[in-house]
Protein backbone atom coordinates (compact mmCIF):
# COMPACT_ATOMS: atom_id res chain seq x y z
CA UNK A 1 0.00 0.00 0.00
CA UNK A 2 1.72 3.37 -1.33
CA UNK A 3 1.64 6.29 1.14
CA UNK A 4 -0.44 8.38 -0.70
CA UNK A 5 -3.45 5.64 -0.74
CA UNK A 6 -2.80 4.56 3.28
CA UNK A 7 -3.58 8.62 3.67
CA UNK A 8 -6.45 8.47 1.33
CA UNK A 9 -8.33 5.68 3.32
CA UNK A 10 -7.76 6.94 7.06
CA UNK A 11 -8.67 10.26 5.72
CA UNK A 12 -11.78 8.62 4.19
CA UNK A 13 -12.44 7.16 7.73
CA UNK A 14 -12.59 10.25 9.30
CA UNK A 15 -15.10 11.79 6.74
CA UNK A 16 -17.02 8.35 7.34
CA UNK A 17 -17.64 9.23 10.71
CA UNK A 18 -18.34 12.90 10.74
CA UNK A 19 -21.19 12.20 8.14
CA UNK A 20 -22.24 9.45 11.16
CA UNK A 21 -22.21 12.16 13.46
CA UNK A 22 -24.08 14.95 11.84
CA UNK A 23 -27.37 13.61 12.06
CA UNK A 24 -27.34 12.96 15.62
CA UNK A 25 -26.36 15.95 16.24
CA UNK A 26 -29.52 17.73 14.47
CA UNK A 27 -31.82 16.10 16.20
CA UNK A 28 -31.58 17.77 19.90
CA UNK A 29 -31.89 21.10 18.83
CA UNK A 30 -34.72 19.85 16.22
CA UNK A 31 -36.99 17.93 18.24
CA UNK A 32 -38.97 21.00 19.90
CA UNK A 33 -39.92 21.72 16.50
CA UNK A 34 -40.67 18.21 14.94
CA UNK A 35 -42.81 17.16 18.08
CA UNK A 36 -45.07 20.34 17.42
CA UNK A 37 -45.27 19.84 13.87
CA UNK A 38 -46.50 16.16 14.09
CA UNK A 39 -48.51 17.33 17.03
CA UNK A 40 -46.33 14.91 19.53
CA UNK A 41 -45.99 15.12 23.07
CA UNK A 42 -42.47 15.03 24.45
CA UNK A 43 -41.45 11.34 25.09
CA UNK A 44 -42.36 10.61 21.87
CA UNK A 45 -39.02 11.17 20.42
CA UNK A 46 -38.91 7.34 22.32
CA UNK A 47 -40.48 6.04 19.50
CA UNK A 48 -37.95 7.64 16.70
CA UNK A 49 -35.19 6.34 18.98
CA UNK A 50 -36.41 2.72 19.13
CA UNK A 51 -37.06 2.79 14.99
CA UNK A 52 -33.54 3.89 14.44
CA UNK A 53 -31.98 1.49 16.86
CA UNK A 54 -34.01 -1.60 14.92
CA UNK A 55 -32.22 -0.27 11.82
CA UNK A 56 -28.70 0.06 13.13
CA UNK A 57 -28.93 -3.58 15.66
CA UNK A 58 -29.87 -4.92 12.25
CA UNK A 59 -26.94 -3.35 10.18
CA UNK A 60 -24.52 -3.81 13.04
CA UNK A 61 -25.03 -7.31 13.68
CA UNK A 62 -24.61 -8.46 10.53
CA UNK A 63 -22.06 -5.88 9.42
CA UNK A 64 -19.58 -8.20 8.62
CA UNK A 65 -20.43 -10.26 5.84
CA UNK A 66 -22.13 -7.56 4.51
CA UNK A 67 -18.30 -5.37 3.99
CA UNK A 68 -17.18 -8.76 2.67
CA UNK A 69 -19.61 -8.81 -0.04
CA UNK A 70 -19.71 -5.38 -0.97
CA UNK A 71 -16.57 -3.78 0.42
CA UNK A 72 -15.81 -1.11 2.83
CA UNK A 73 -15.85 1.31 0.25
CA UNK A 74 -18.95 0.13 -1.27
CA UNK A 75 -21.04 0.02 1.76
CA UNK A 76 -19.68 3.15 2.53
CA UNK A 77 -21.18 4.46 -0.51
CA UNK A 78 -24.58 2.62 -0.11
CA UNK A 79 -24.69 3.41 4.06
CA UNK A 80 -24.44 7.11 3.24
CA UNK A 81 -26.73 7.31 0.35
CA UNK A 82 -29.55 5.71 2.13
CA UNK A 83 -28.84 7.94 5.39
CA UNK A 84 -29.06 10.94 2.90
CA UNK A 85 -32.40 9.98 1.13
CA UNK A 86 -34.12 9.08 4.51
CA UNK A 87 -32.94 12.84 6.05
CA UNK A 88 -34.28 14.33 2.80
CA UNK A 89 -37.42 12.43 3.30
CA UNK A 90 -38.03 13.56 6.89
CA UNK A 91 -39.11 17.00 5.36
CA UNK A 92 -41.51 15.42 2.86
CA UNK A 93 -43.54 12.92 4.86
CA UNK A 94 -46.93 14.20 6.42
CA UNK A 95 -47.45 11.32 9.58
CA UNK A 96 -45.53 10.95 12.63
CA UNK A 97 -45.94 6.91 11.48
CA UNK A 98 -43.92 7.26 8.18
CA UNK A 99 -41.70 9.99 10.10
CA UNK A 100 -40.76 7.03 12.23
CA UNK A 101 -40.18 4.26 9.82
CA UNK A 102 -37.91 6.46 7.98
CA UNK A 103 -35.70 6.49 11.23
CA UNK A 104 -35.36 2.62 10.88
CA UNK A 105 -33.45 3.30 7.54
CA UNK A 106 -30.98 6.00 9.04
CA UNK A 107 -30.39 3.73 11.84
CA UNK A 108 -29.67 0.70 9.15
CA UNK A 109 -26.57 3.25 7.54
CA UNK A 110 -25.75 4.34 10.68
CA UNK A 111 -24.88 0.89 12.15
CA UNK A 112 -23.16 -0.43 8.78
CA UNK A 113 -20.31 2.57 8.83
CA UNK A 114 -19.90 2.42 12.61
CA UNK A 115 -19.56 -1.55 13.28
CA UNK A 116 -17.52 -1.69 9.74
CA UNK A 117 -15.03 1.44 10.03
CA UNK A 118 -14.47 0.40 14.19
CA UNK A 119 -13.51 -3.36 13.35
CA UNK A 120 -11.39 -2.14 10.40
CA UNK A 121 -9.42 0.31 12.46
CA UNK A 122 -9.54 -1.78 15.25
CA UNK A 123 -7.48 -4.26 13.26
CA UNK A 124 -5.06 -2.11 11.50
CA UNK A 125 -4.77 0.94 13.73
CA UNK A 126 -3.29 1.94 17.01
CA UNK A 127 -5.31 3.11 19.96
CA UNK A 128 -4.51 6.90 18.81
CA UNK A 129 -6.00 6.83 15.58
CA UNK A 130 -9.29 5.08 17.63
CA UNK A 131 -9.29 8.12 19.37
CA UNK A 132 -8.81 10.49 16.53
CA UNK A 133 -11.59 8.43 14.40
CA UNK A 134 -14.01 9.26 17.09
CA UNK A 135 -13.65 12.36 17.22
CA UNK A 136 -14.25 13.15 13.97
CA UNK A 137 -17.54 11.94 14.73
CA UNK A 138 -17.56 14.47 17.53
CA UNK A 139 -17.09 17.04 14.54
CA UNK A 140 -20.31 15.74 12.68
CA UNK A 141 -22.22 15.57 16.01
CA UNK A 142 -20.98 19.12 16.63
CA UNK A 143 -21.51 20.71 13.67
CA UNK A 144 -25.30 19.35 13.66
CA UNK A 145 -26.85 21.51 16.44
CA UNK A 146 -24.60 24.45 15.16
CA UNK A 147 -26.16 23.67 11.38
CA UNK A 148 -29.94 23.38 13.05
CA UNK A 149 -29.48 26.22 15.01
CA UNK A 150 -28.66 28.57 12.58
CA UNK A 151 -31.52 27.23 10.20
CA UNK A 152 -33.83 28.05 12.76
CA UNK A 153 -32.68 31.43 12.99
CA UNK A 154 -32.64 32.25 9.28
CA UNK A 155 -35.69 30.07 8.34
CA UNK A 156 -37.83 29.51 11.76
CA UNK A 157 -38.07 25.93 10.45
CA UNK A 158 -36.15 22.52 11.34
CA UNK A 159 -36.42 21.21 7.66
CA UNK A 160 -33.88 23.16 5.81
CA UNK A 161 -31.54 21.66 8.77
CA UNK A 162 -31.94 18.20 7.35
CA UNK A 163 -32.33 19.26 3.49
CA UNK A 164 -28.64 20.32 4.03
CA UNK A 165 -27.21 17.65 5.77
CA UNK A 166 -29.45 14.97 4.10
CA UNK A 167 -28.04 16.25 -0.06
CA UNK A 168 -24.19 16.68 2.14
CA UNK A 169 -24.40 12.54 3.06
CA UNK A 170 -25.39 11.77 -0.94
CA UNK A 171 -22.68 13.85 -2.54
CA UNK A 172 -20.55 11.78 0.42
CA UNK A 173 -21.83 8.72 -0.96
CA UNK A 174 -21.39 9.63 -4.47
CA UNK A 175 -17.45 9.84 -3.02
CA UNK A 176 -16.90 6.82 -1.52
CA UNK A 177 -18.62 5.30 -4.48
CA UNK A 178 -15.76 6.77 -6.19
CA UNK A 179 -13.38 6.30 -4.25
CA UNK A 180 -14.66 2.19 -3.44
CA UNK A 181 -11.68 0.28 -5.69
CA UNK A 182 -9.10 1.85 -2.49
CA UNK A 183 -10.44 -0.32 -0.13
CA UNK A 184 -10.20 -3.49 -2.32
CA UNK A 185 -6.28 -4.24 -1.03
CA UNK A 186 -5.71 -5.49 2.40
CA UNK A 187 -4.50 -2.33 4.98
CA UNK A 188 -1.45 -3.44 6.55
CA UNK A 189 -1.84 -4.57 9.99
CA UNK A 190 -1.41 -1.74 13.01
CA UNK A 191 0.24 0.91 10.54
CA UNK A 192 -0.23 4.24 11.42
CA UNK A 193 0.76 7.34 10.16
CA UNK A 194 2.16 10.27 11.17
CA UNK A 195 2.11 13.66 9.55
CA UNK A 196 5.33 15.77 10.01
CA UNK A 197 6.33 19.22 7.74
CA UNK A 198 9.60 19.01 5.62
CA UNK A 199 10.76 21.98 3.66
CA UNK A 200 6.79 22.83 3.02
CA UNK A 201 5.84 19.21 2.23
CA UNK A 202 3.55 16.50 3.44
CA UNK A 203 5.37 13.54 4.05
CA UNK A 204 4.05 9.70 5.94
CA UNK A 205 6.15 7.86 8.62
CA UNK A 206 5.72 4.82 9.97
CA UNK A 207 6.68 2.86 12.65
CA UNK A 208 8.61 -0.01 12.18
CA UNK A 209 6.84 -3.13 11.64
CA UNK A 210 9.64 -6.25 11.42
CA UNK A 211 8.58 -8.36 13.68
CA UNK A 212 6.41 -11.81 12.63
CA UNK A 213 3.41 -11.50 12.94
CA UNK A 214 2.00 -13.54 16.04
CA UNK A 215 -0.31 -17.02 14.52
CA UNK A 216 -3.82 -16.17 14.64
CA UNK A 217 -6.34 -18.58 16.59
CA UNK A 218 -9.34 -19.57 14.88
CA UNK A 219 -12.51 -17.36 15.59
CA UNK A 220 -15.09 -18.00 18.12
CA UNK A 221 -18.73 -19.41 16.39
CA UNK A 222 -21.43 -16.73 16.79
CA UNK A 223 -23.00 -19.16 19.37
CA UNK A 224 -20.00 -19.57 21.42
CA UNK A 225 -19.40 -15.77 21.75
CA UNK A 226 -22.88 -15.56 23.15
CA UNK A 227 -22.29 -18.06 25.86
CA UNK A 228 -19.03 -16.18 26.96
CA UNK A 229 -20.07 -13.47 30.17
CA UNK A 230 -17.32 -11.15 29.42
CA UNK A 231 -18.81 -10.97 26.12
CA UNK A 232 -21.80 -9.59 27.63
CA UNK A 233 -20.34 -7.99 30.09
CA UNK A 234 -18.71 -5.90 27.13
CA UNK A 235 -22.07 -5.27 25.47
CA UNK A 236 -23.38 -4.32 28.77
CA UNK A 237 -20.39 -1.63 28.82
CA UNK A 238 -21.87 0.03 25.21
CA UNK A 239 -25.17 -0.47 26.22
CA UNK A 240 -24.85 2.02 28.80
CA UNK A 241 -22.66 4.29 27.98
CA UNK A 242 -23.46 5.14 24.66
CA UNK A 243 -27.34 5.81 26.31
CA UNK A 244 -25.68 7.93 28.62
CA UNK A 245 -23.62 10.37 25.94
CA UNK A 246 -26.72 10.67 23.38
CA UNK A 247 -29.26 11.29 26.98
CA UNK A 248 -27.75 14.72 27.78
CA UNK A 249 -27.20 15.09 23.72
CA UNK A 250 -30.74 14.96 23.19
CA UNK A 251 -32.24 16.09 26.42
CA UNK A 252 -29.67 18.85 27.12
CA UNK A 253 -31.29 21.62 24.84
CA UNK A 254 -34.75 20.63 26.21
CA UNK A 255 -33.86 21.00 29.94
CA UNK A 256 -32.33 24.06 29.23
CA UNK A 257 -35.14 25.76 27.15
CA UNK A 258 -37.98 24.38 29.21
CA UNK A 259 -36.75 23.89 32.92
CA UNK A 260 -33.69 26.19 33.21
CA UNK A 261 -35.47 29.43 31.10
CA UNK A 262 -32.25 29.37 28.55
CA UNK A 263 -32.96 31.50 24.99
CA UNK A 264 -33.04 29.10 22.10
CA UNK A 265 -30.24 30.14 20.44
CA UNK A 266 -28.26 30.35 23.57
CA UNK A 267 -29.47 26.66 24.10
CA UNK A 268 -28.71 25.50 20.75
CA UNK A 269 -24.90 26.97 20.99
CA UNK A 270 -24.05 25.29 24.90
CA UNK A 271 -25.34 21.89 23.03
CA UNK A 272 -23.24 22.89 20.36
CA UNK A 273 -20.34 23.35 23.13
CA UNK A 274 -21.33 20.04 24.55
CA UNK A 275 -20.53 17.85 21.18
CA UNK A 276 -17.53 20.43 20.41
CA UNK A 277 -15.64 19.79 24.14
CA UNK A 278 -16.52 16.44 22.96
CA UNK A 279 -14.54 16.61 19.99
CA UNK A 280 -11.97 18.20 21.74
CA UNK A 281 -12.04 15.86 24.61
CA UNK A 282 -10.92 13.13 21.86
CA UNK A 283 -8.27 15.06 20.12
CA UNK A 284 -6.76 15.36 23.39
CA UNK A 285 -6.99 12.25 24.35
CA UNK A 286 -5.41 10.71 20.77
CA UNK A 287 -2.68 12.84 21.91
CA UNK A 288 -2.33 10.57 25.68
CA UNK A 289 -3.83 7.41 24.59
CA UNK A 290 -0.65 5.82 24.13
CA UNK A 291 1.11 7.05 26.97
CA UNK A 292 -1.90 6.54 29.56
CA UNK A 293 -3.44 3.42 27.94
CA UNK A 294 -7.37 2.68 28.27
CA UNK A 295 -7.61 1.64 31.44
CA UNK A 296 -6.23 4.65 32.99
CA UNK A 297 -8.21 7.12 29.81
CA UNK A 298 -11.29 5.42 30.65
CA UNK A 299 -11.12 5.22 34.73
CA UNK A 300 -10.39 9.26 34.73
CA UNK A 301 -13.16 9.96 32.14
CA UNK A 302 -15.78 8.18 34.21
CA UNK A 303 -14.82 10.46 37.15
CA UNK A 304 -14.69 13.75 35.04
CA UNK A 305 -18.04 12.76 34.12
CA UNK A 306 -19.62 11.99 37.66
CA UNK A 307 -18.32 14.93 38.81
CA UNK A 308 -19.70 16.95 35.99
CA UNK A 309 -23.35 15.58 36.31
CA UNK A 310 -23.02 16.25 40.23
CA UNK A 311 -22.96 20.09 38.79
CA UNK A 312 -25.43 19.79 36.34
CA UNK A 313 -27.83 18.87 39.02
CA UNK A 314 -26.75 21.28 41.51
CA UNK A 315 -26.64 24.03 39.50
CA UNK A 316 -26.27 26.58 42.45
CA UNK A 317 -25.72 29.07 39.36
CA UNK A 318 -27.31 29.55 35.88
CA UNK A 319 -23.21 29.30 34.52
CA UNK A 320 -22.20 26.44 36.52
CA UNK A 321 -25.07 24.28 35.59
CA UNK A 322 -23.85 25.97 31.64
CA UNK A 323 -20.34 25.20 32.15
CA UNK A 324 -20.80 21.52 33.53
CA UNK A 325 -22.47 20.86 30.24
CA UNK A 326 -18.83 20.97 28.66
CA UNK A 327 -17.27 19.04 31.17
CA UNK A 328 -19.58 15.97 30.72
CA UNK A 329 -18.98 16.08 27.24
CA UNK A 330 -15.30 16.47 27.31
CA UNK A 331 -15.28 13.72 29.67
CA UNK A 332 -17.45 10.89 28.25
CA UNK A 333 -15.08 11.69 24.68
CA UNK A 334 -12.45 8.77 25.42
CA UNK A 335 -15.02 6.16 26.67
CA UNK A 336 -16.25 4.68 23.57
CA UNK A 337 -13.13 4.50 21.49
CA UNK A 338 -11.06 3.53 24.30
CA UNK A 339 -13.80 0.28 25.13
CA UNK A 340 -13.51 -0.38 21.65
CA UNK A 341 -9.89 -0.84 21.91
CA UNK A 342 -10.00 -2.55 24.72
CA UNK A 343 -12.15 -5.28 23.48
CA UNK A 344 -9.48 -7.71 22.82
CA UNK A 345 -8.34 -7.14 26.72
CA UNK A 346 -11.94 -7.83 27.78
CA UNK A 347 -13.04 -10.78 25.92
CA UNK A 348 -9.50 -12.52 23.90
CA UNK A 349 -8.65 -12.84 20.61
CA UNK A 350 -11.42 -15.16 19.02
CA UNK A 351 -14.40 -13.69 20.40
CA UNK A 352 -13.01 -10.17 18.57
CA UNK A 353 -15.20 -10.26 15.45
CA UNK A 354 -18.24 -11.17 17.12
CA UNK A 355 -17.86 -8.72 20.08
CA UNK A 356 -17.33 -6.17 17.57
CA UNK A 357 -20.27 -6.30 15.85
CA UNK A 358 -22.58 -7.58 19.08
CA UNK A 359 -21.26 -4.70 21.21
CA UNK A 360 -21.80 -1.93 18.52
CA UNK A 361 -25.32 -3.25 18.50
CA UNK A 362 -25.78 -3.40 22.07
CA UNK A 363 -24.62 0.59 21.26
CA UNK A 364 -27.05 1.25 19.44
CA UNK A 365 -29.58 -0.62 21.53
CA UNK A 366 -28.80 1.65 24.82
CA UNK A 367 -28.60 4.81 22.43
CA UNK A 368 -32.79 4.14 22.12
CA UNK A 369 -33.55 2.88 25.19
CA UNK A 370 -31.45 4.80 27.71
CA UNK A 371 -32.78 8.51 26.29
CA UNK A 372 -36.59 7.41 25.80
CA UNK A 373 -36.42 6.30 29.65
CA UNK A 374 -35.16 9.91 30.25
CA UNK A 375 -37.88 11.00 28.37
CA UNK A 376 -40.11 9.26 29.70
CA UNK A 377 -39.29 10.25 33.54
CA UNK A 378 -39.06 13.91 32.51
CA UNK A 379 -42.60 13.32 30.64
CA UNK A 380 -43.89 12.16 34.18
CA UNK A 381 -41.70 14.43 36.78
CA UNK A 382 -39.75 17.17 35.02
CA UNK A 383 -36.62 17.74 32.85
CA UNK A 384 -34.51 18.13 36.09
CA UNK A 385 -34.38 14.21 36.13
CA UNK A 386 -31.87 14.17 33.29
CA UNK A 387 -29.13 15.14 35.26
CA UNK A 388 -30.12 12.66 37.94
CA UNK A 389 -30.21 10.18 35.67
CA UNK A 390 -26.64 10.80 34.46
CA UNK A 391 -25.39 10.18 37.81
CA UNK A 392 -26.97 7.02 38.63
CA UNK A 393 -25.91 5.67 35.09
CA UNK A 394 -22.43 6.69 35.01
CA UNK A 395 -22.10 4.69 38.09
CA UNK A 396 -23.51 1.80 36.62
CA UNK A 397 -21.22 2.08 33.59
CA UNK A 398 -18.28 2.03 36.18
CA UNK A 399 -19.22 -1.05 37.92
CA UNK A 400 -19.56 -2.75 34.99
CA UNK A 401 -16.60 -1.56 33.79
CA UNK A 402 -14.70 -2.86 36.69
CA UNK A 403 -16.31 -5.67 36.52
CA UNK A 404 -15.67 -6.46 32.79
CA UNK A 405 -12.32 -6.00 33.53
CA UNK A 406 -12.01 -8.49 36.26
CA UNK A 407 -13.72 -11.18 34.40
CA UNK A 408 -11.35 -10.86 31.74
CA UNK A 409 -8.43 -11.37 33.51
CA UNK A 410 -9.38 -14.33 36.12
CA UNK A 411 -11.84 -16.04 33.81
CA UNK A 412 -10.69 -15.13 30.00
CA UNK A 413 -6.96 -16.06 31.05
CA UNK A 414 -5.97 -12.21 29.53
CA UNK A 415 -4.32 -9.64 31.91
CA UNK A 416 -5.85 -6.33 31.31
CA UNK A 417 -3.20 -4.07 32.85
CA UNK A 418 -2.14 -1.04 30.37
CA UNK A 419 1.45 -0.52 29.68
Amino acid sequence: MTDRRRLILICLCFIAFISLGLPDGLLGVAWPGIRADFEQPLDALGWLLVATTAGYMISSFFSGAVSRFFGIGRLLAISCTLTGAALLAFTLVPFWAAFVILGTLVGVGAGAIDAGLNTYVAEHYSERLMQWLHASFGVGITLGPLIMTVMLNLTGQWSPGYWLVGSAQIFLGICFFVSARLWETPAPIKAEPSLTEDAGKVALTHPATDAEPAPMKAPASFASSLATPAVWLSMGLFFAYTGLELTLGLWGYSLLTESRGVEAAAAGLWIAIYWGMFTLGRMVAGVFANRLGNHRLVTYSLILALAGAVLLAWNPVAWVGLMAIGVVGFAFAPVFPGLVSGTRLRVGETHLANTMGMQIAAAGIGAACLPALAGVMADRLSLEVVPAFLMVFIVVLSLLYGASRRLGRHQIGIDPIDH
